[in-house]
């Protein structure tokens, strides 16, 4: 079996649990064993070093956001209590000191333990070098306008003509979460232009996975990502709050986490402008914090007529209305 993984899944490893990490080690095994080839083009090793730092940083800064600003009145100061809570601060501040000193010098050795499972499955893989020719032909594929990418752009056109010329027939799963790849008439689905020249030239089936968990459950359900259910089902249960109370315990569970797929990231969209539990509040400054962090840096994954939507609500104040002209630019 034939596996290919994008870079924003690379990525998103900085985002998994302990847990997860040793369970996706458990597919270096199965490599090691020749039950799957996974390919790397020089492309995808190219942008995941690049944007790697990036990634790291949301949640470095994250963490350093976090403070124990403990405020007393004088009238505290005659009882023990005081002074027990004042080394205790002084005991998280110590503690969160040297947990940031520890994570950035392992951030700089590359020691990570995402860092150590992406090594270890990125040198048992099968890696695809960028030849001249593969480049002329990405190059021309987006002169041309055809998929994958964007005008001016070549790395996904790269990466697929280097799958294209690499990969033998037989079965092979794609595992990305970039739009770029999916149908337009169903972002769930690949793009049947990809889809139809992926058969044409090996005479086999592509099959599409916009999760590694995804795959995981088709081919190895033995192997299980705990982290990626979870917000699986804290959006599930976002979408269906009934309540205010429920809308902020759920934010607030969600809010610790990162790492969401564009799926996840509109599914949560979804829910903002569908849930009057939600756009209701939309002014309580949980609610406008969360989707402020999913929107910022978002744009190019998010659904426009979601974010239309989102906007109005915004703009009234809660009140979803149905008239979307005159719109004011998104406050993100």
């Amino acid at each position: 079996m034939n596996l290919f993984i994008d870079t924003n899944v690379y990525l998103s490893f900085y985002h998994f649990t302990s847990d997860d990490l040793d369970e996706l080690a458990k597919l270096a095994v199965i490599m090691a064993e020749r039950k799957v080839t996974l390919y790397v083009p020089k492309q995808v090793v190219d942008e995941f070093h690049r944007n790697r730092e990036a990634t790291i940083s949301g949640a470095l800064q994250q963490l350093k956001g976090q403070r124990l600003n403990l405020q007393f009145p004088q009238l505290c100061k005659d009882y023990s209590e005081y002074t027990t809570l004042r080394d205790l601060q002084k005991k998280f501040e110590q503690a969160h000191a040297d947990l940031l000193k520890k994570l950035t010098t392992d951030i700089t050795a590359k020691t990570l333990k995402a860092d150590k499972t992406i090594k270890m499955l990125f040198e048992q893989a099968s890696h695809i070098p960028t030849s001249t020719e593969i480049i002329e032909k990405s190059r021309l594929r987006v002169d041309t306008g055809r998929p994958p990418g964007k005008k001016g752009s070549l790395g996904d056109a790269i990466n697929w003509e280097s799958l294209l010329s690499a990969i033998p027939s037989g079965d092979f799963y794609f595992v990305s979460d970039d739009r770029d790849y999916c149908s337009p008439l169903d972002e769930s689905s690949f793009s049947q232009y990809l889809e139809s020249e992926w058969e044409s030239a090996k005479g086999t089936k592509l099959r599409f996975c916009k999760k590694l968990s995804q795959f995981f459950k088709d081919v190895f359900p033995d192997i299980k990502l705990s982290s990626e259910l979870e917000k699986e089902i804290l959006i599930r249960r976002l979408a269906s709050s009934s309540s205010f109370a429920e809308t902020h315990l759920v934010l607030s569970k969600l809010s610790n986490l990162l790492g969401f797929t564009s799926d996840q990231l509109n599914a949560i969209l979804e829910a903002y402008v569908s849930n009057n539990q939600i756009y209701s509040i939309i002014s309580d400054p949980d609610v406008k914090s969360f989707i402020d962090q999913i929107a910022i840096g978002n744009q190019e994954v998010l659904d426009q007529n979601y974010m239309q939507k989102l906007m109005l609500i915004m703009k009234h104040e809660g009140s979803p209305e149905e008239n979307i002209h005159d719109m004011e630019p998104p406050p993100f």
